[in-house]
């Protein structure tokens, strides 16, 4: 009896000491010293009228000083589902109406958001009627087919994103499942099969893996600096080589072969909302310098394609707090092209 357990312990320190090795290897390599940087990136903002409303600001008015002012040409935009179809069956779409009014305009290229879950807090914006698991989900099948159906034929629109983040426990709604994003996949293909379907998923908290094998494009969060409850304000300890190490695992067990970074941080991660943080807190997790050197950060990571997230903080700033330099910094990222 004492043998054996000698050598069971014997195998678990032996297979402690190699995990625990293997993980120095690896964090050693993902903080090794990145590539040079990408210098043909296109840069986008994702931009969402609803978040523009709740700081207080003229959400067409930011759209247009984001094309005119800076140069931005790509642009992801959320449509929100309890907005469009606040009553079943009855749809306006008059908010995404003028945004791709004014896209064309400029000539800027669209990626739009559908379904449960899409970009901004709280993550979930499913109408209060469909209250009930079934309802929610074959609803929502409808709601993606009206919204493409509405917009296929317009040029404007380049990508089909469906659900944002779908697999992350994040926000006010549960993951979603994966049955659930393989039937709204296929609602989007069958209503459009002329263009790709992206799909996306949290840069530092999953494998990638099931998202990008269900999408033509897959796209990744890529965050630095935040406030945890648990630690306080945190860096991710990683390089770019972390990236680079999960696109080539998602290259080898899944067929995806288009990557984006779908939303670099480029606005704080504070401790409560922006419009009640005061600016030397929010200084701790981006400021003009910071956001210079988490777009380096992501030329390291190598993809073609890069959204920032924050363009209406920055102009929040510019109008609201009289502190145009991120507004400034952005300027000189969209007009280096």
């Amino acid at each position: 009896m004492k043998h054996l357990f000698l050598r069971s312990f014997r195998v678990f320190l032996w297979a402690f000491l190699f995990v625990f090795v293997l993980c120095a290897i690896l964090f050693a390599y993902f903080n090794l010293p990145g590539p040079a940087p990408r210098g043909d990136v296109q840069f986008g903002v994702t931009f969402s009228s609803r978040f523009a409303r709740d700081l207080g600001l003229d959400a067409p008015k930011v759209l247009r000083a984001l094309f005119e002012d800076l140069g931005v040409r790509k642009v992801r935009i959320p449509v929100y589902w309890d907005v469009v179809e606040r009553e079943r069956g009855r749809f306006d779409f008059s908010d995404i109406d003028w945004q791709l009014d004014m896209a064309k305009q400029y000539n800027a290229e669209v990626i739009l958001a559908v379904g449960q879950k899409v970009p901004r807090w709280p993550e979930c914006f499913v109408p209060a009627w469909a209250n009930t698991d079934a309802l929610k989900n074959e609803a929502a099948i409808r709601f993606i087919q009206e919204t493409i159906g509405r917009y296929k034929n317009r040029s404007e629109v380049s990508l089909w994103q469906i659900e944002n983040e779908p697999f992350l426990a994040f926000g006010v709604c549960p993951p979603i499942s994966g049955e659930t994003l393989d039937r709204e996949v296929a609602a989007a293909r069958a209503e459009d099969t002329s263009r790709l379907i992206l799909t996306t998923d949290s840069g530092e908290l999953s494998t990638w893996i099931p998202a990008a094998s269900r999408g033509d494009v897959f796209g990744t969060t890529l965050y630095r600096k935040l406030w945890s409850n648990r630690f306080g304000y945190i860096t991710y300890p990683i390089g770019p080589n972390f990236f680079r190490f999960k696109e080539q695992l998602v290259r080898l067990f899944t067929q995806q072969k288009h990557f984006m970074v779908i939303e670099l941080q480029a606005e704080p991660w504070a401790n409560g909302s922006l419009t009640d943080v005061s600016l030397d807190e929010q200084w701790k997790t981006m400021n003009a310098e910071q956001l210079m050197e988490n777009v380096r950060y992501a030329r390291q990571v190598g993809f073609s394609d890069v959204y920032l997230w924050g363009a209406e903080w920055w102009y929040w700033l510019k109008e609201k707090k009289e502190t145009p330099a991120l507004w400034n910094a952005a300027r000189s990222i969209f007009r280096a092209r």
